[in-house]
This record gives C-alpha cells, structure tokens and sequence, in this order.
C-alpha cells in the first residue's frame, strides 16, 4: 500500500472516471460482446436459444459461481454460448487457450474449433434490460467466489499483479486473478504512447496501480506509469536550455522527430530548428531507434513540451 502522504497525492491528482468515461474507452469491447448471427455452415447449426431465466443469471453473478455451457457459435469477437436458462457470449480475451492473432482466418479457424465443447465459464456482465450476458472462462479459473474476495482487496492505491488478456487502441485489459482491469491509454506511461502495443502485450506479467473501483459495474480502473514518479516534475533539475545530450529517435512526421531523452521524455526536433532545412523527406534523414545528439532548446515542464535542436557531425 502507498504512505499516506503519497495517497493524499495520489487522490488529488488521479481524475475522475465516470460512467460517460468507461463508455468511451470501452466502446470498442463492447462491440466484440453483441452476439451475431452467423451462417450455420460457419458457425455450426443453430439450435433453439432457451429462454434466459433472468434470476437463475443474476444468482450466478452475484454468487460468482461456475456454469458449465455449450459453444453453439461463434462470431469474430467470440463464442456464443448456452444451457437450460442461459445463454450468452464469452470475448475472446476471456478464452484460456485462444492464442493471439491478428489474421482473420486464423482467428475464424480457432473459434470454430469450440463449436460443440463445453465450458467452464462464469457471469461477469449480467444486463436484463440490454438482454446481455457476457461470461469468461478466465475468471471460472480463479473458482466460485473469488470475484468479491478481489473487490475487497483491490482499492485504490493497491499494486497488484496480472495478466495482459488484451490490448486494444486505448488501453489495456489486465486480469487480475479473477476480474479484469484497465490501463487506459493516458495511464501507460508519462510519455507518449503511439500504440498500447508498444508498451505491453498479450500474455505478459505486469504490476499496476489500482485506481478506482466500481464492484457494482464490474470496472477496474489502473495504472502502470503511477508505479512511477513523474519524471516531467524534476525535469528542470536535470535539464537546462543548451545542454547537449544523447537521445533516441521515437516517431518521424512532416512536421519533425520526436526523441527519446529518457523513459517517460520525449522531445520534438521541429523540421524548422535543422539548419541547413532538409530537402529530402525525414524518413531519409531518421530512423526509429536511430541514437542522434540533440540540444535541448527549451523546456515546458508544465505543459510537457520539450523543444529539441539536432546536433549534426561536421
């Protein structure tokens, strides 16, 4: 747990995460969780859903209790599933053994392959008024109960350790021993993140920060770079106007190079600040991770701009 001192700070700074905000960051998953009707000669044949028993459902998930369910289906986001009462769809980051591909055929080859099997799975979305019911096989690993051990476990300013189960365009989804978090793309890290990609992927171990939670919605709000002090506070101390240092370069565009100072700083070598002006495009004159010296021009710690001049050999 964090000294009192650093949670007072930490509660100042850590902003506020509404329902509007997970909407928005999670937009993009719930899309893969609305089940689509596939043709029976993909998706397998089609046997008539049960009718959902709303109560039996809602016990499952407030018991976090493990159903054992049939693969009927599938679409590009996951496994239809059902039984006597139920029937719902279980994401792809909540499938144990669904290796990671981006190909769709792959992916359309591994999905196919659960038509028919049953599984061991639990209720961790269980909405009647939106008739949604989305289960995973991951948190059934962690047995019956687990999820309400972990809400009481997991409050905000906790480190705990987890899986990656997904990474998406913003953020990352992070199991967490039986309920999953996410790292929001702002939250990564102090610098700039062009994909989550870059930072973590699929199957990897990370500790995290927990910083807010909601066991009534099931949301789990964390952190990686607040693991971390923000390395922009002390950057006046360790920099000044002038100062010729090494740097990597991150990312080319039109307009300039963004370098790589240390984790978390990262500069701009403004295409105007290269004397002579370069007349071939930057990809001819960076590369990405090409080490370069450049000179520090001036320093926005607050707004965290850092503005870089490129020392050129004679």
């Amino acid at each position: 747990m964090l000294s009192k001192k650093t949670e007072a700070k930490f509660e100042e700074e850590v902003p506020v995460q509404d329902e509007g905000w997970w909407a928005a960051v999670l937009a993009d998953e719930e899309a893969f969780t609305q089940p689509q009707k596939e043709p029976a000669d993909k998706a397998g044949s089609q046997p008539v859903p049960p009718v959902v028993d709303w109560d039996f459902v809602q016990s499952l998930y407030e018991q976090d209790e493990i159903v054992n369910l049939t693969v009927h289906g599938f679409n590009r986001g996951g496994l239809l599933v059902q039984g006597d009462g139920i029937q719902g769809f279980v994401p792809i980051s909540h499938l144990v053994e669904m290796a990671n591909s981006d190909e769709e055929e792959d992916r359309r080859s591994m999905l196919s392959a659960y038509v028919g099997q049953t599984l061991q799975l639990k209720v961790i979305e269980c909405e009647p008024a939106q008739e949604r019911i989305v289960l995973s096989e991951r948190a059934a690993l962690a047995g019956e109960g687990r999820r309400k051990i972990l809400f009481k476990s997991l409050q905000p300013g906790t480190v705990a350790c987890g899986t990656v189960t997904n990474v998406t365009d913003f953020g990352v989804f992070i199991d967490l021993g039986g309920v999953e978090g996410l790292i929001h793309v702002s939250e990564l890290s102090w610098g700039r993140v062009q994909h989550p990609v870059d930072v973590l992927s699929v199957g990897q171990s990370v500790q995290v920060l927990v910083l807010q939670v909601s066991e009534e919605n099931s949301r789990i709000a964390l952190s990686l770079k607040r693991l971390f002090s923000n390395p922009w506070e002390t950057l006046v101390k360790r920099y000044k106007p002038g100062d010729t240092i090494p740097a990597t370069i991150t990312s080319i565009t039109r307009f300039g190079a963004f370098a790589r100072l240390e984790e978390g700083i990262e500069g701009l070598i403004h295409v105007s600040s290269i004397q002579p002006p370069p007349s071939q495009d930057l990809h001819q004159l960076f590369t990405k991770g090409q080490d370069i010296q450049v000179r520090i021009l001036h320093i926005d710690a607050e707004r965290r701009r850092l503005g870089l001049g490129l020392v050129q050999s004679e």
